[in-house]
């Protein structure tokens, strides 16, 4: 039986080192497979960076089918292109969701393949994810309650335990370590890149597919290591950068951005409970500690 055709699509923007890192690191884990049958074309979608990163990839990884964007795709625009690439120019049977900054366990292919093997094509395929400067899960995949409006991953900023020993089935998946076969994206399209340019892209997309009747199960073999440590926007004690991060597409604190989701997603006005506790807490912090700045009293760096 022929193995599927399996894309691999990175979007990146800048982060060089990064990339270089991945491209390595994934080329190696190719070459181990020791299949010549088992197909992993690669897709790296760059969104006009400014540090050589095209050129480099050209010069170093010809192999690599290098797309590019005008600096306006931003993630899920970025994964669009690259997804509809694969499906449409390759034939790709699935598409692999990947970043630059994340690494993969050495027998991370030799098992997806596998589990792809023994896996109905109506189930999105998710990893199992953790921190790579912290001995702790980063997660595997979420939960999502569109009534109360609970939205979390499982095992975040947790050890290891027995109850992420087994496959999980979830309502959404992060956009790193994800496999869709192509009838998903048949059924209910791509992305939503307007919306959701940035964060959320992923969780929405995966929960579309959930409430299509698509299966999401995470696969505890399939483990990925991600550094965040270049993730993200936050106030950093000052206003601008407060307003910054309510309203910029980098932010994890992007109001509109949340608000839209629940809009989308939410059965129930309960649903905004957990969305407006999120922002006092936020907003709320940030005036909290400006008070007591004044009178001297000044915030560790392991208080929230």
């Amino acid at each position: 039986m022929k193995d599927p055709i399996v894309c691999i699509v990175i979007p990146v923007f800048n982060g060089i080192e990064f990339t270089r890192q991945s491209l390595a690191g994934l080329f190696q884990l190719k070459a181990a497979l020791g299949k010549p049958g088992q197909q992993l074309p690669i897709i790296l979608v760059d969104d006009g960076s400014t540090d050589g990163t095209a050129q480099w990839v050209k010069e170093n990884y010809p192999e690599v089918h290098l797309l590019s964007g005008d600096g306006n795709l931003w993630w899920s625009g970025g994964v669009n292109l690259g997804a509809a690439y694969a499906l449409e120019t390759l034939r790709a049977d699935y598409v692999l969701w990947w970043n630059n900054d994340i690494i993969p366990r050495e027998d991370y292919l030799q098992q997806l393949f596998k589990i792809i093997s023994n896996t109905p094509s109506d189930v999105v395929i998710g990893s199992k994810i953790y921190s790579m400067h912290k001995n702790l899960v980063w997660g595997m995949g979420g939960k999502f309650d569109p009534v109360h409006g609970t939205r979390y991953m499982f095992g975040e900023r947790m050890p290891d335990h027995e109850g992420l020993q087994q496959p999980l089935e979830v309502d959404w998946f992060p956009g790193m370590g994800t496999v869709i076969h192509r009838s998903v994206f048949q059924a209910i399209g791509f992305l939503d890149e307007k919306n959701f340019p940035q964060y959320h892209g992923d969780s929405d997309f995966t929960f579309r597919a959930k409430m299509s009747g698509f299966r999401l199960i995470a696969f505890p073999q399939l483990v990925i290591f991600n550094d965040n440590t270049n993730t993200g926007m936050f106030h950093n004690g000052s206003f601008s950068r407060l307003f910054q991060s309510l309203t910029s597409i980098k932010s994890i604190y992007g109001f509109r951005r949340d608000y839209r989701f629940l809009k989308t997603h939410a059965t129930s006005y309960r649903a905004y409970g957990p969305f407006m506790k999120k922002y006092f807490y936020y907003i709320g912090g940030f005036l909290k500690w400006k008070v007591l700045n004044t009178i001297g009293i000044r915030k560790h760096a392991n208080e929230v």
